[in-house]
């Protein structure tokens, strides 16, 4: 039973990325002498964790990174909208010789672009390293984008 439930929190029942901070514990089981066997099991852990995930409205997580920009002064506001534009948040400044220090956190697929963009409508803005921070729940209306995508493709190969 158990290797059914991993194995399906591995694959994922929502869009193919792997189930975390779940607990499972087993309440009841029956043995039966002609129909129990090692697969049996596997299936109805397999399928078993599948309905309680998808009965508790289970949500898709992003990445998110915390990375701090060097701007001059002049650009605070526009960087502070470019920021907050990707979803960001920013959690600081300070003065730097003319320039401010940044720090901001950001979901990592707004980042991509974020440093070509620095650049090309920012001069003297640039990007520091950055590192990731934590998890955080996706929002809704982009969760369900990828979802569809995930079952589109999921039914495509069936």
């Amino acid at each position: 039973m158990q290797k059914g439930i991993v194995d399906n929190m591995a694959k994922g029942v929502v869009a193919g990325y792997p189930m975390v901070d779940v607990r499972v514990t087993l309440i009841d089981g029956k043995f039966h002498q002609v129909d129990s066997n090692d697969m049996a099991f596997q299936i109805a852990g397999s399928m078993a964790i599948r309905k309680g995930a998808l009965d508790a409205g289970p949500v898709l997580l992003e990445p998110i990174v915390e990375a701090t920009i060097k701007v001059p002064e002049k650009n605070l506001g526009d960087i502070m909208s470019d920021v907050n534009g990707r979803r960001g948040k920013i959690m600081g400044t300070e003065p730097d010789d003319g320039y401010q220090l940044v720090r901001v956190t950001v979901p990592e697929s707004e980042m991509l672009r974020f440093s070509l963009d620095l650049a090309l409508h920012h001069a003297g803005s640039r990007q520091l390293p950055q590192e990731f921070s934590h998890y955080d729940e996706m929002p809704a209306h982009l969760a369900k984008t990828i979802i569809e995508e995930f079952q589109k493709q999921h039914e495509a190969a069936q």
